[in-house]
């Protein structure tokens, strides 16, 4: 199952992509049936990482690849950064042939709820914590292009 994937230089990307997103109160099966058909558009993507409004669904869920292991957050948020920064060349499927070094923070803490409703709090580092913070500013209506 693959989904569209919303690209920034359409009239439907600039109102999805640009709005913020809204909490998921119930995973139910719409939800599931979502992030199931999201982590095919991941895997057929060659991405490592894909938020909802992404495919144009304003929910808080993201998925993260950052080797082979595809991470479900569901209304994750970011309640802490580090100080220190890594800069790292960037690119975005919503925003195809555009790669920018941005600066983001080394270490964050992520909370957030697993596909199966489970919280979670993660201390993530490096390049996991960059994939989180590109996909949570998708949630925000944010693309990597107004750094």
């Amino acid at each position: 199952m693959k989904m569209d994937i919303i690209k920034n230089d359409t009239d439907l990307g600039n109102t999805i992509l640009r709005n913020k997103s809204e909490d998921i109160l119930v995973i139910d099966k719409s939800i599931k049936n979502l992030i199931k058909k999201m982590k095919g558009t991941l895997n057929k993507s060659g991405g490592v990482g894909l938020a909802a409004p992404q495919v144009g669904i304003n929910k808080n869920l993201i998925l993260v690849k950052p080797e082979n292991k595809i991470y479900v957050f569901i209304n994750p948020v970011i309640t802490y950064f580090s100080p220190e920064e890594l800069i790292d060349e960037e690119g975005c499927l919503s925003v195809p042939h555009v790669f920018l070094k941005i600066s983001r923070s080394k270490s964050i803490i992520l909370k957030a709820k697993n596909e199966n409703g489970e919280n979670l709090e993660l201390k993530i580092d490096e390049y996991f914590a960059r994939i989180i913070q590109h996909e949570v500013d998708h949630l925000l209506g944010k693309l990597i292009i107004d750094y």
